[in-house]
């Protein structure tokens, strides 16, 4: 571990002052790669919102590169959870590529069921093996020896760096123009917000879609060990999930959610008492997470735990220089909980070919240009990043050399539905954006010249990002901008980035898991609606009495066990690092 740390961070330096970058050479332009027969590549992509053909520009840029068009399979779409998984792996054949959790012993039985392909042969010579020594630590272990999948996310920096360029993951994000229209009033706890949010809806009760406006809307859609909406919040105050339990950033608590005075069952309580009040989409059990982004995009809904989610379809150029656009606002006891650096990447969600691919050649070639910065760029427009997209259409060098947007990329990136020039293909810019929902580097990171993926992050941009909005916010907010804002008011606390994998599970405990994960899902939801906080509080009381019947505290347990694990991969992580660094 010392030695490939030390060796990708030197890499990295040295990469910078020659002009290529260790996520590998700029290949640039269009018609990098001629294939003789067209086809259609499968990809099961367990994160993906969408299901069918990849549309638009960034399938003319697949197509013109590989001759191939992208066939998204979608279990998120699909009804979720593992049933199409499962269905597919029975059957032998998930996907020619397959995204999905590389952890557990997940990716073992995937080799040992011939679902995935070793790609070491097909990837020799190519620019991705500027990782060579992340990807045999990433799939050390499996039998029969060999390089079945590429984790997401990889980054050159310091465990301790948050992953995030200018926004969070997760955030209280709220219709900055109703915010304000309401006084901006102080919100110094999680519960503040009700009242705040209420008084919004007041402000604006209809949207201009003429649909009745709500401040919290959820989907089933991401639902697992625990309803992913009663979650989000819980990171705001520096947990994240970690099993069946919460753990806090700095590894000094551990809660059971179920837990009468747990984060999440506050956080059930808090959406409880804003449906008392009006404020819960009564649609929230039913929609999809495609039928909630349109729901954002129409202006219906106030508040979002994710501004990549509300800014993404509300956020337009001609909103924002109304002054109207989601923004973060400040909760004064939060602490945003951050994800660190991982030199060894997010193998929660990884890349590899599906053993019955019919052209891994081409795969591989594919593979090894979404880790380019042509193919970063790209493919990350709509992500915690905020790519700017293919150069020569939204984005292009300076004459002195400096990243700038077009005037199509500044309608596009902050409109989204504006038509595309006729060589890229038909329909909106929106309409062709990545659906694959992956990140091949930490958001952080920067290009071969050095330049930051986030285009928010260029000084150009910066110049120029002043519209009303924007003026309004960093005013009230006394910030230049969110990362900036968090880190100065101590509003951020950051989970050191590691190698950490989760043991294999017994069969015994994943079924007893499965068993009260449904239960838990079940009584979430319910409790929400609950039709007053007597019958809110019988549900808990049910929750925790049928969870414990099915075996919850055994399994706790486990997670508890693999928790201390946790911690421990964390602190060396950041030990290693500073090691290497000091030598």
């Amino acid at each position: 571990m010392k030695k490939r740390t030390k060796r990708l961070v030197l890499s990295a330096a040295a990469a910078v002052v020659c002009g290529i970058s260790v996520f590998g050479i700029w290949r640039g332009g269009k018609g990098g790669y001629r294939h003789k027969e067209a086809i259609v590549v499968d990809v099961f992509d367990s994160v993906a919102n969408y299901q069918g053909i990849q549309p638009g520009w960034f399938a003319e840029i697949v197509k013109d590169k590989f001759h191939m068009e992208l066939n998204i399979i979608a279990p998120n779409v699909a009804g979720g959870g593992t049933t199409l998984f499962e269905i597919r792996s029975a059957a032998g054949n998930l996907g020619d590529l397959i995204i999905c959790n590389g952890e557990r012993d997940s990716l073992q039985d995937m080799v040992s069921s011939g679902l995935l392909l070793n790609m070491e042969p097909y990837l020799r010579g190519r620019d991705i093996m500027r990782y060579k020594e992340v990807l045999e630590e990433v799939n050390e272990g499996i039998e029969p020896k060999g390089i079945y999948v590429i984790p997401s996310e990889l980054s050159v920096h310091s465990p301790l760096t948050p992953k995030e360029s200018m926004e969070p993951v997760f955030g209280p994000y709220l219709r900055w123009d109703l915010y304000k229209a309401a006084g901006y009033p102080v919100i110094h706890t999680l519960e503040d917000l009700l009242p705040v949010l209420k008084k919004m809806q007041h402000l604006e009760p209809v949207a201009e879609n003429g649909a009745k406006t709500y401040a919290f809307s959820f989907f089933k859609d991401w639902d697992g060990n625990m309803m992913t909406a009663a979650k989000q919040p819980c990171c705001f105050y520096g947990y994240d999930e970690f099993g069946f339990g919460l753990e806090k950033a700095d590894g000094s608590d551990f809660q059971s959610i179920i837990d009468s005075d747990s984060l999440y069952v506050r956080t059930l309580k808090l959406y409880f008492d804003a449906n008392q009040m009006g404020l819960v989409d009564p649609e929230s059990s039913v929609q999809s997470y495609t039928e909630l982004e349109q729901k954002y995009e129409e202006g219906q809904i106030l508040y979002s735990p994710w501004p990549w989610q509300a800014q993404q379809k509300y956020n337009t150029l001609a909103h924002k220089e109304e002054g109207k656009g989601f923004m973060l606002v400040d909760i004064e006891d939060m602490q945003i909980y951050s994800n660190g650096c991982n030199q060894g990447g997010n193998r929660k969600l990884v890349i590899g070919i599906g053993a019955r691919a019919d052209d891994p050649e081409r795969l591989a070639a594919f593979i090894d240009w979404f880790y380019s910065p042509d193919g970063i760029a790209s493919n990350g427009v709509q992500s915690s990043a905020g790519t700017a997209g293919p150069r020569g259409l939204s984005w292009d060098y300076s004459e002195e050399g400096d990243p700038y947007l077009t005037e199509f990329g500044w309608s596009a990136l902050l409109g989204g539905h504006v038509e595309l020039p006729e060589e890229w293909g038909a329909g909106t810019w929106a309409e062709g954006i990545s659906r694959l929902n992956f990140m091949p580097v930490a958001p952080c990171e920067s290009d071969d010249k050095g330049y930051p993926y986030a285009y928010l992050r260029w000084d150009s941009v910066a110049e120029m990002h002043d519209t009303a909005l924007d003026k309004d916010w960093k005013e009230h907010m006394d910030a230049d901008n969110v990362r900036e804002f968090l880190e100065e008011n101590h509003r951020m606390t950051v989970s050191a980035g590691c190698d950490f994998v989760l043991p294999a599970e017994t069969s015994e405990i994943s079924t007893l898991r499965g068993q009260c994960r449904r239960v838990i899902q079940k009584y979430s939801w319910e409790m929400i609606f609950a039709e007053d906080e007597e019958e809110f509080y019988a549900l808990l009381g049910q929750l925790q009495e049928e969870a414990a019947s099915l075996g919850y505290e055994e399994v706790l347990a486990v997670d508890r066990e693999n928790v201390e694990a946790y911690r421990e991969a964390r602190k060396r992580a950041v030990e290693e690092y500073e090691y290497n660094i000091g030598r």
